[in-house]
């Protein structure tokens, strides 16, 4: 992975583990039988793991030369 790679996989994780915690505060889970939502490490960790995969699905990677 080069260093672009690597800035906007980081950038996606930040971003979604913000998402996770937010929709942890403003959402959640009040029975507390939701898996993910019901403890704000949960969703924070779950939401960092999609923002992650999320922004690399935009990394492009570099063509061969023949």
């Amino acid at each position: 992975m080069n260093k672009k790679a690597l800035i906007l996989t980081a950038v996606g994780l930040i971003v979604g583990l913000l998402a996770g915690y937010t929709y942890y505060h403003f959402v959640g889970c009040n029975s507390g039988t939701c898996a993910i939502t019901s403890n704000p490490l949960n969703s924070t960790l779950y939401g960092g793991l999609m923002g992650g995969l999320l922004f690399n699905m935009f990394v492009t990677s570099p063509k061969k030369k023949e």
